[in-house]
């Protein structure tokens, strides 16, 4: 058995334990924790809670309920973060990173406000995006009720599609996590192609400026 298959029998085990122990709840607190720790996929958890509602420990209605309020609970955890970094803090930190320019962080903060809702409602069904969109929704202090409504909104549909998933496809729950996996690996890909065309184009810009300055 390889690393990721023992690492996923090990969180399904957790999984199961906890949602044995405290029925939709553990399934809702389990979610809640993947939020603040993205290493807990949501692609595992889900269709397990699926699986478990299917042998009928777990009502479905019950599982579906207490996923979303953990992905909500943990997103405000996370809105909390942000929140707290403040957009002070965050043009601090943006000073003293290399390569970042203040117009960079103004850019940011301006398609944030246009698209703000947008991308907590989206993001909710993007791997890695799903948890991260929270921490600028808290620095930019969109409105509570509108994030939590947003949130709730989106995660009802990820959680649904998965936990669907894991119970109609029963003992074969861990298929959806190979499909979504390919998923996240193409979501991550775009990221890194995103980051080095980015990256090429500030280096090429300073070289410019040396050479203007010269």
């Amino acid at each position: 058995m390889d690393a990721g298959a023992e690492n996923l029998n090990a969180i399904a085990a957790w999984a199961v334990s906890l949602m044995e122990t405290l029925g939709g709840v553990g399934a809702g607190v389990a979610i809640a924790l993947e939020n603040l720790f993205p290493p807990l996929p949501s692609e595992i958890i889900l269709p397990l809670a699926g699986f478990t509602a299917a042998k009928g420990t777990l009502g479905l209605a019950e599982v579906l309920i207490w996923t979303t309020v953990g992905s909500v609970v943990g997103a405000l955890a996370l809105y909390g973060i942000g929140a707290w970094l403040g957009r002070r803090r965050m043009y601090a930190i943006a000073q003293r990173m290399p390569l970042i320019k203040i117009e960079d962080v103004e850019r940011t903060e301006a398609w944030f406000e246009r698209h703000g809702s947008k991308a907590v409602f989206f993001g909710r069904m993007i791997p890695i995006f799903r948890s991260l969109i929270s921490i600028p929704a808290g620095i930019e202090r969109m409105p509570l009720i509108r994030f939590t409504l947003l949130t709730a909104a989106g995660s009802a549909i990820w959680n649904t599609i998965f936990v669907l998933a894991g119970f109609y496809l029963g003992a074969n729950w861990h298929i959806v996590e190979d499909y979504a996996g390919i998923f996240q690996k193409v979501v991550i890909a775009a990221v890194v192609v995103a980051f080095v065309v980015w990256l090429v184009i500030r280096v090429r810009q300073l070289r410019r400026n040396r050479i203007t300055v010269d």
